[in-house]
Order: structure tokens, then C-alpha cells, then sequence
């Protein structure tokens, strides 16, 4: 353990609180015309709060803009990525009503370079019409082609390399960049308040916020390689923000009667596991759950088990499971075929565990996605 040492370990490294700026599209346009990007004169750095603030609303404010605006690191292989107009929404990297880019911006390194950099918003918000919901997993980002893009532009790329990030699929990262083994789906940031345990293998049990900042330091920390670590206010307001994610609010077009229905199928199927507070729960063995064993039993993140995903706004999170290779709840509760799709094939290999609701008549199925809709 490294955390708050009183003498060594991570309070040894420097503190770290760059110049940033979102880019804009005056930065776009210079990255397009191949010209290195500059910091403008008004960049500056995120203003810390003292530890005796109080204030929920203050802490929550510093914090959206900790994680809209305070650099994980630099990404070159995004920056050739956006030189490309057309490549760029391929790739989904998306831009808001004014053009920006949120979760990427142009910071000072380290080492005194402008440099492009991701934050937290790239892989968790999400276009919706005009608006960016802050908090959705970006299911459109291709990080495994932006990648391999920037290999190949340096030269001839292994096969093994180019077969491992061309699988990857959009809605799919890996946040170690220096192992990139074992690519996950994107996940929604709704509920972390009362959720049990962090990452969909259960590596760490959240029992205060301060689980929460470690973990959000300690990414910060291996994203720079040991070299820096963030300022603890900053990432204690990042807490407080993700606290307080909540997805739109929705409807159902079931009606009242098949929504009831659902939700006894619901608590009779699916209550045993997803049944606290977010409809998560314990963890669950990958004996008994039986899906793809590479994340519960990686070198870097393996427990044995898997965290029950979260359903809040359950409805917009597919692609299902871990790797993200479910496409629909249709698909997740069923062995019939709709349209390409069926739970028995899928264009990575046989999908199989989570032998829940399969069974379901027809009846049954479709009342509990409709009360699964109102989550």
C-alpha cells in the first residue's frame, strides 16, 4: 500500500496540477494541418479547495471540472487519430454543440510540452441529440482501432498486435495501458455511492470515499508512470462529482400491469444477485456465473469472480457482459434468434454463461425488460 504514507510511498512524488484547456476547434484545426498544438495564454490550472470546505455543491463543482478538464495523460496515439475529420467520428471521438471534444484536452506535460491528453469524459460521457450525458460509458469509442492506427503509421505491426486491438470493437477499453490485455466494456458511472465493490471483477470493496479517491489516484499515478501524483482535493472533489451522476430520466410504454409482472419475474430470476440498493450485489464466482473466464482470472485484475453489473439505466448500457458482446436484453434473456443476433453464436465465439432467464415464455420475457426499462 502506498496511500498516505507518513514518510515514502506515493506522498514522495510530486504534486501534479497542469496548465489545461479543452480542445477546440482552433486546436482541431492546427492538428488537421499537421502543425504541433499550442497552450494559449489563458490556460491555467484547476483551483484546489481548502480541506475545511464544506460546501457539497462547491466540492461537486471543482469536481465536474476535474473531470472534464484535469489530464489522465497524454495520448498521442489520439492526437494523429483527430487529424482525420472523417476518421475521427469512426472513431468515436464525439464533439459537442460548440465543436469541442469532451475528455480531450491540450496540457502542459511533465516535461514542458503541449501536449494532447484524455480525461475521465473521454470514455464516460456520451452524445444524446445535442446534449453530452456525463456518466454514460461511450459506447462508440474504437480505443483498439485509434491504437493500432498509430502503430501502423510507424510502421509494419505484429499480427498478434493487430488481431488483439482490432477485436477490441467500439465501447471497449483498457485503462493499464502498458498491459492493454484484457479490454472491458465501457461502464456507466451511475449509482457509485451505493455501490458494493468497484470493477466489474470486484478488485476493491467501497466502504467510504476514500476507496474511491485511492483508486481514482492510483489511475492517475500508473497513467503517469509513477513519475506524479494529483492533487488530493482535485481528486476528492472528483469523488464527490461521480457521487452525484444520475442518468436522464425515462419512460416506460409498457403498461402498468406488465410492469408489475416484470418485476415479480425480476425478484424471482434475478433477485438472488442483482438485489441491493443499485441491483448489484456479492460477487459471483466464475464457476457458478460461467461467462469468459479472462478478466476474473487476468494477471492484473483477477479475483475469480464478477461483480452482478449494476442495471440502473440498464436499458442503454448494451453491449452486455464484460467484454461487451451481448447486443440487446432480447438477445441476454433469450435462446431465439432476433434478427443476426442470438444467444448461442456470436462473431467472437459461443457466448455462454449467465444461464439466467432463458427459459422465460415469451410473456414473461417481455414483461421483465419492460420493468427492467424502468431501472
Amino acid at each position: 500500500m502506498s496511500y498516505a504514507l507518513p514518510d515514502g510511498g506515493w506522498d514522495d512524488l510530486p504534486e501534479w496540477n497542469p496548465l489545461s484547456v479543452p480542445l477546440d476547434r482552433t486546436q482541431l484545426s492546427r492538428i488537421e494541418r499537421a502543425e504541433p498544438v499550442l497552450l494559449p495564454e489563458d490556460a491555467a490550472r484547476l483551483r484546489t479547495l481548502p480541506s475545511s470546505t464544506t460546501s457539497w455543491d462547491a466540492w461537486r463543482e471543482l469536481g465536474e471540472r476535474v473531470f472534464f478538464d484535469l489530464p489522465l495523460r497524454a495520448e498521442p496515439a489520439l492526437a494523429l487519430a483527430l487529424a482525420d475529420p472523417i476518421q475521427r467520428e469512426a472513431l468515436g471521438i464525439e464533439a459537442d454543440v460548440d465543436g469541442a471534444l469532451p475528455g480531450v484536452v491540450v496540457f502542459r506535460s511533465v516535461e514542458g510540452r503541449a501536449e494532447v491528453g484524455i480525461t475521465c469524459a473521454l470514455c464516460h460521457t456520451a452524445r444524446e441529440g445535442d446534449a453530452i450525458i456525463a456518466g454514460r460509458g461511450r459506447r462508440t469509442l474504437d480505443f483498439g482501432r485509434i491504437r493500432l492506427a498509430a502503430l501502423e503509421r510507424r510502421g509494419p505491426v505484429e499480427p498478434r498486435t493487430t488481431e488483439r486491438y482490432s477485436s477490441w470493437g467500439p465501447g471497449r477499453a483498457d485503462v493499464l495501458e502498458h498491459l492493454s490485455e484484457v479490454p472491458i466494456a465501457i461502464p456507466d458511472l451511475w449509482g457509485m455511492r451505493r455501490l458494493r465493490y468497484f470493477t466489474q471483477g470486484g478488485t476493491l470493496t467501497h466502504d467510504s470515499p476514500l476507496t474511491l479517491a485511492i483508486r481514482q489516484e492510483t489511475q492517475f499515478i500508473q497513467a503517469n508512470h509513477l513519475a506524479t501524483r494529483p492533487p488530493r482535493s482535485l481528486v476528492f472533489a472528483l469523488v464527490i462529482y461521480l457521487y452525484s451522476l444520475t442518468p436522464p430520466a425515462h419512460e416506460s410504454d409498457a403498461s402498468p400491469e406488465v410492469r408489475a409482472t416484470g418485476a415479480l419475474v425480476f425478484a424471482r430470476e434475478c433477485g438472488r444477485c442483482h438485489g441491493d440498493a443499485v441491483h448489484s450485489g456479492d460477487l459471483v464466482s466464475i464457476a457458478e456465473i460461467g461467462t469468459h473466464p479472462e478478466l476474473a482470472t487476468g494477471r492484473a485484475r483477477g479475483t475469480g469472480r464478477y461483480r452482478p453489473s449494476p442495471l440502473i439505466d440498464v436499458r442503454n448500457a448494451a453491449p452486455y457482459f464484460h467484454h461487451g458482446v451481448v447486443p440487446s436484453l432480447q438477445v441476454l434473456l433469450s435462446r431465439e434468434r432476433f434478427g443476426a443476433d442470438y444467444r448461442g453464436v456470436h462473431d467472437t465465439g459461443p457466448i455462454e454463461g449467465h444461464a439466467y432467464g432463458l427459459d422465460l415464455t415469451s410473456d414473461e420475457r417481455d414483461a421483465l425488460i419492460a420493468h427492467l426499462e424502468t431501472l
